[in-house]
């Protein structure tokens, strides 16, 4: 496994969260070298099994060559994946100005942040591009970035494909990272209930009330019946990573519900599903 990306948008996490599920993770591994090293840990008896390098911009004259290793492994029968995190650039200098540490462009050029930012986009268009799994992190807590990259590694599934169904709530911004956006907010809103509006659509009270209308039921198996016939294609075309966001006003009560209700649907289908509820706790 790949992790590249944008400098602050959580690499270190992603390896992390891999190291606890078992993988080998090398930070910052030339190109070059990751071929060669991969022929002899696989010829190792006591190798883990599992590799990430994790892969940034310090190393951006190497960094051209990187997809050319890959396709030389992918000849040699290994499994190659690549995962992209990225994060919108006031949330990573935000980041950068909480830990006090400087951005390694900003370091070796001495440009501003802003401009670092443009240069390290513009140099890593292809890693995005020819990545097999995008993250943006932007809004994602530790916790639900954990759960994202759990997901995309755990096995056991029918399909290459994996599917994150996301909950949301539009007044706390768009879900801007999903490939498919419904909106829910013309069903009936448990917010204006008393005893539910303080619940959330995790609950079976609220869940219960989502799922108590016909116009809720009806757009469900509209829904279902789409994402059934739309999954196949995406496997066929090769898609590894599809985002389906479910949003509402708030992103606590029917979005939530739906989001679930979606989840299990497609799970019972044998896709790699996890779910995000982004602003269950807003």
């Amino acid at each position: 496994m790949i992790i590249t990306g944008m400098s602050g948008a959580g690499k270190s996490q992603a390896a992390n969260t891999l190291e606890d599920l078992g993988w080998y993770c090398i930070d910052n591994m030339p190109a070059l070298l990751i071929p060669k090293f991969a022929e002899i840990y696989s010829a190792t008896p006591a190798r883990q099994g599992k590799v990430a390098f994790v892969v940034d911009i310090r190393g951006e004259v190497e960094f051209e060559t990187l997809f050319a290793r890959l396709d030389e492994l992918k000849l040699q029968n290994f499994n190659c994946r690549t995962i992209f995190m990225d994060c919108a650039d006031e949330v990573i200098i935000s980041r950068y100005k909480f830990t006090r540490r400087t951005h390694p462009l900003v370091a070796a050029n001495g440009i501003s942040m802003t401009e670092a930012l443009r240069r390290e986009r513009e140099l890593l268009t292809v890693a995005r591009l020819r990545a097999d799994y995008v993250i943006d992190t932007t809004k994602l807590t530790t916790a639900q970035l954990k759960e994202k990259i759990s997901g995309i590694v755990q096995t056991g599934s029918l399909s290459e494909l994996f599917v994150t169904c996301m909950s949301f709530g539009f007044k706390h911004g768009a879900a801007s990272e999903a490939d498919l956006v419904f909106d829910v907010r013309c069903f009936p809103n448990p917010y204006y209930y008393e005893e539910l509006k303080e619940h959330t659509g995790l609950e079976t009270p609220v869940r219960d009330f989502v799922f108590s209308h016909k116009e809720t039921n009806d757009f469900c198996a509209k829904l279902y019946d789409m994402i059934d016939f739309l999954l196949p294609l995406y496997v066929k075309e090769g898609k590894a990573q599809l985002i389906i966001a479910i949003g509402c006003t708030g992103g606590k009560h029917r979005s939530v519900a739906i989001t679930e209700a979606l989840a299990s649907h497609i799970r019972d289908g044998g896709y790699r599903t996890v779910t995000i509820h982004r602003d269950i706790t807003k």
